[in-house]
């Protein structure tokens, strides 16, 4: 009963799949018929064999029902043979028919076969054969069935792979719709012949080959058959092989369980359940793994497509990670690093920007905190090649020494102690390095090949204009917040102004109206004193904010230091550690109000019992003025963003140019300002003004230099 319920079950199915597919082929039959110049000569032809193949279909699906195989085996033949003629007119197409002798005998000889097989069909069918008999002609009609098969699987090779580049594009469908026609032909007889018996479960299925054909040729028929390739995306590509991973692992492993099963003796169940479970345990713990699923990338984009990357979706990635603005937005340094990490699949990175000197300096870190950077990331002496060929350096081969001739990298030693520092990729904005990206070790690291290059320049140049124009943009809010400033500041000048000379009126009048000798006298000093720091505040308010100095002369360091000090009336919190007697070239008044403000700082970060100490010394051909406390102190974060920006301030009601003048004063004096601090240890801010004798050499070589020219 089972075996009858079977055959029902499979039969219905074979009489559906052929009838659709009857009704599929003589469809694309009169569809085809006036469009079949699309196939050029061979077009008549391709639309016969077609309504022959839908004629074969009914007779497979007649036969299934009535028990009528001779008509069936007819309709085969005749199938058969419409589409040798279809091959050789293919062949015709582009005129090799002509130039290869052999097409033709092996046509007629596949045609006298499939002739021979329906005369023994027909002999078959009208006499009464002998079992025996009957089991030898039926291992020659499927010997019949092979050569034919065969026969045309060679052909539709040899047509498509002997055919000109130009002429493959027409030829790739019709070839394939054959091919898997003839291939499932060929193992349904390859079963049968093994089996000594006709499987009727892949009988059934033959309908498909059908469907398969229509699709095909539909696809050679229509205008945009270029554009219905099959191209599976990376993402659908990588899901699938982790699917087909999966499913032959846990194969693999029913398959050992079951061997086990019949070999472990008495302990067969308790054997078969302990590697069950530790199979599954494995699974659990290797196939979630992040190392895991880039390995499997690697292998897919190697072997499964001709490019490593999808770009499409690398540039959308790319456009979202830059472009996102919502609240959980990262800094644009840290997506900067981010968007290159995506790329390479690495875990964090970091981006070095250039500083005041040239030399890169940490600005941004993403997914690496534990990294310590020092103050210098990469000097300026090492950038030329990555600014001047956008060169991207892979540590391993500067850790090997194996750096390409004509590229002169010397990589900081800190980069290359960090065993997690994996790559270096440059950000050039029309030949101007603007930042370096440093990325991490991915879980599987690779080398890299021209299409990571090409990739990894492309953004790194997108990325660069990216920092070009928020740079650009933060100066021009900078300089509308100075022009606001200044326009402020001209009313505070103006009213000064007035005052200050109503001040020198006054005193004018005091010298010709007062009575008493002793008060006019006062009077005088006192006015005058207050005129001429007027008239200072007005000079100073002139320039503030640009860091413009009067003049440059040579003062004694010590008396600045002291003057300095005693602009706060002997606060004892304040202590002048060292002093050396030296000469500077400075303005006394520029540098006198930049250690006030220095020490003021450090007053306002310190306890009050806290000292703030200054120190004087030589350091080489510089006077080095220390400001010390053991305040609050910064984060590396604020210093390098924040202190000298203008405009941004901590304390309440500040301007926030205080740091930022006193540094644009240093650098008016040919000098430099630098800052250590740890939060919760302290801030040390160092002040280098050049001596006065390194100041006359610079000026008596520089005017040699100009009487030799």
């Amino acid at each position: 009963m089972n075996a009858g319920h079977s055959f029902d079950m499979w039969t219905t199915v074979g009489v559906i799949f052929d009838l659709t597919g009857a009704i599929a082929v003589a469809s694309l039959a009169l569809w085809l018929w006036p469009r079949r110049d699309r196939f050029a000569g061979a077009g008549t032809a391709v639309c016969v064999a077609l309504f022959v193949t839908a004629g074969w279909c009914v007779a497979t699906a007649a036969a299934a029902t009535a028990e009528a195989p001779f008509f069936a085996s007819f309709a085969e033949s005749a199938r058969n043979l419409a589409w040798l003629v279809v091959i050789y007119r293919l062949f015709a197409s582009d005129g090799r028919h002509s130039s290869l002798a052999p097409i033709r005998p092996v046509i007629f000889a596949l045609g006298f076969v499939e002739l021979l097989h329906l005369g023994m069909t027909l002999a078959v069918a009208r006499l009464m054969i002998a079992a025996g008999l009957a089991n030898v002609g039926f291992e020659i009609d499927v010997m019949l069935r092979l050569l034919v098969t065969i026969g045309g699987l060679v052909l539709v090779h040899n047509l498509y792979a002997g055919a000109p580049r130009e002429m493959r594009p027409a030829l790739r469908w019709p070839a394939v719709g054959l091919a898997v026609l003839w291939s499932f032909d060929l193992n349904l007889y390859t079963i049968a012949y093994l089996g000594r018996t006709w499987p009727g479960e892949i009988v059934a299925l033959r309908g498909i080959a059908a469907l398969v054909l229509v699709a095909c040729l539909t696809i050679a028929a229509s205008r945009n058959r270029d554009e219905l390739r099959l191209k599976p995306s990376r993402a659908v590509t990588f899901q699938t092989f982790s699917l087909l991973v999966i499913g032959a692992y846990l194969v693999a492993m029913v398959v050992v369980a079951q061997w086990l099963s019949y070999a472990g003796g008495d302990f067969a169940r308790l054997i078969e359940m302990a590697f069950l479970t530790l199979a599954s345990a494995i699974a659990l713990v290797v196939l979630p793994s992040r190392r895991v699923r880039n390995w499997l990338k690697v292998i897919l984009a190697k072997h499964f497509f001709q490019h490593r990357y999808d770009y499409r979706e690398e540039w959308l990635r790319f456009t979202r990670t830059i472009g996102k603005n919502d609240d959980e937005t990262l800094p644009l340094g840290e997506r900067v690093v981010q968007s290159v990490a995506d790329i390479t699949d690495s875990p964090g990175g970091l981006l070095l920007t250039p500083d005041d000197g040239g030399d890169l300096t940490l600005a941004s870190r993403w997914n690496w905190a534990d990294i310590a950077v020092p103050a210098s990331a990469y000097p300026l002496s090492g950038l030329s090649v990555f600014e001047q060929v956008s060169y991207i350096a892979d540590l391993d081969d500067l850790r090997e020494g194996s750096v390409p001739a004509g590229f002169d990298v010397v990589a900081p030693e800190w980069l290359l102690q960090e065993k997690r520092a994996w790559a270096l990729v440059p950000l050039v904005h029309y030949e101007r390095l603007v930042g370096m990206v440093v990325l991490a070790r991915p879980p599987v690291a690779r080398k890299f090949d021209w299409e990571d290059f090409d990739l990894l320049r492309v953004i790194g140049q997108q990325l660069a204009s990216y920092l070009a124009e928020n740079a650009s943009q933060e100066a021009l809010a900078e300089s509308s917040h100075f022009e606001d400033f200044h326009r402020r500041i001209a009313f505070v000048m103006h009213d000064i102004k007035n005052l200050a000379s109503q001040f020198s009126l006054l005193a004018r009048n005091a010298e010709l109206h007062a009575d008493k000798a002793e008060f006019r006298a006062d009077m005088l000093v006192t006015l005058r004193n207050s005129s001429d720091k007027l008239n200072a505040l007005l000079a100073r308010l002139s320039r503030y904010g640009t860091g413009a100095v009067d003049r440059l002369e040579s003062v004694r360091a010590a008396d600045v230091a002291q003057a300095a000090i005693g602009r706060f009336n002997g606060n004892p919190q304040i202590v002048l550690a060292e002093t050396q007697d030296l000469a500077i070239t400075a303005n006394r008044h520029s540098l006198e109000q930049v250690l006030v403000h220095l020490i003021q700082n450090g007053i306002d970060a310190s306890q009050p019992e806290a000292p703030v100490f200054l120190t004087l010394s030589a350091d080489g051909l510089n006077a080095r003025f220390e400001v010390i406390d053991s305040g609050t102190g910064m984060s590396a974060e604020f210093v390098r963003n924040r202190l000298f920006k203008p405009f941004v301030s901590t304390k309440s009601g500040g301007f926030g140019i205080g740091a930022f003048e006193a540094r644009e004063l240093v650098k008016g004096m040919k000098g430099r300002l630098d800052v250590e601090s740890r939060e919760g240890l302290g801030s040390r801010f160092i002040v280098r003004i050049p001596l006065a004798a390194a100041t006359e050499m610079y000026l008596n070589s520089t005017y040699k230099d100009q009487k030799v020219a």
